[in-house]
């Protein structure tokens, strides 16, 4: 039998692969994302630090209010990339973007605080967002505009950023913030253990959430890392839509600044060196294909908290900083490659 008079029956068992796939049990369907294995690895991790920590420390709610804290900052940055990721782009300057909106939050607040606390907390608040948009448009300019390769145009507005904030300040930390900000806001809790800036973070998710599935702008996202020649064909404005992900991106580094100063009172100009790793790893890990045309919100948390556990066990436990770097290094390495092993098994178009 020739292959012409096989191509149909082929064709049959596909179809039929394809039906047996969407007509299994929803906990098989969701067992088979990334997203599943990443929450089960996260239940698993979080029992072997409650029971090996000392006194199962880890297991406490003043634990579970600095996890939540410090995942914060990296769910945000996360959210930015996963949604840049799914049109094919990513973005490595959300770090400087942070350091930089966190740095003219503060000059905002220092220049702003003799007319009055509140005002200078707002409008340092309102500088962080427009800090981090008018980086974010850079970077779109750079990506969607004239087309350089994202990875190169947001490693060089990395530096770009750095040096800005090291100008700004002289290459010292600005401190001395209004103690308001901490207590009102940075270092305020819901229920006692839900921090107001983890809120925040959820609120960013949920709305993130509905723009990708239940907007055009969403679609047309996916739409553009699927096939981006096609998608421009069919109307699409890749290029303002590059730069409108670039923005929103910038603006949660915004608001990551600010938060980050919040949470510290002080700018730390050399405190996030990892960051963009940290958010990668979270967004890879949780199910976003890197190729883009696909994007997992929900495995972006359960990824964002991978890394929030394996961290804070590892601090819990003792073990020196530059193993739990090494160790986020290799989750993410691991995650990359079963990325690839899936991408080798998808069906080509």
């Amino acid at each position: 039998m020739s292959a012409t008079q096989n191509a149909p029956a082929q064709a049959k068992d596909d179809a039929a692969d394809t039906r047996a796939v969407t007509q299994a049990h929803p906990i098989v369907r969701w067992l088979g994302s990334s997203g599943a294995w990443v929450l089960l690895l996260d239940i698993a991790l979080i029992a072997l630090f409650s029971i090996i920590s000392p006194g199962n420390v880890f297991w406490s709610l003043q634990n579970l209010e600095s996890m939540l804290l410090s995942g914060t900052v990296t769910l945000l940055l996360a959210l930015g990339i996963a949604m840049l990721l799914g049109a094919g782009g990513i973005d490595l300057s959300v770090g400087a973007n942070l350091v930089f909106s966190s740095v003219v939050a503060a000059l905002t607040i220092q220049a702003l605080a003799p007319n009055g606390v509140a005002f200078a907390l707002i409008m340092g608040a309102i500088a962080a967002v427009l800090a981090g948009a008018l980086f974010g448009t850079v970077n779109g300019i750079i990506i969607g505009v004239f087309d350089v390769n994202s990875l190169i145009a947001t490693l060089g507005t990395t530096g770009l950023g750095l040096a800005a904030a090291l100008l700004l300040t002289g290459g010292s930390d600005i401190g001395g913030m209004p103690a308001e900000l901490q207590a009102g806001f940075g270092l305020n809790t819901l229920f006692g253990f839900i921090p107001l800036p983890f809120l925040v973070a959820i609120v960013a998710w949920v709305i993130l959430w509905v723009v990708l599935r239940k907007t055009r702008f969403g679609s047309r996202t996916l739409a553009i890392g699927s096939l981006r020649l096609v998608a421009s064909r069919a109307g699409v404005r890749v290029s303002w839509h590059i730069l409108s992900l670039a923005v929103m991106t910038g603006v949660l580094a915004g608001i990551s600044g600010f938060i980050s100063l919040s949470n510290y009172g002080a700018t730390s100009v050399s405190g996030h060196p990892n960051d963009a790793l940290a958010a990668i790893t979270a967004v890879v890990i949780g199910g976003t294909r890197l190729e883009g045309g696909r994007v997992s919100l929900a495995g972006t948390i359960w990824g964002t908290a991978l890394s929030v556990i394996l961290v804070g066990g590892l601090v819990i436990m003792g073990v020196p900083s530059f193993w739990q770097l090494g160790a986020v290094g290799f989750v993410l390495i691991v995650a990359v490659c079963l990325d690839r092993i899936q991408a080798r098994r998808r069906p080509s178009l």
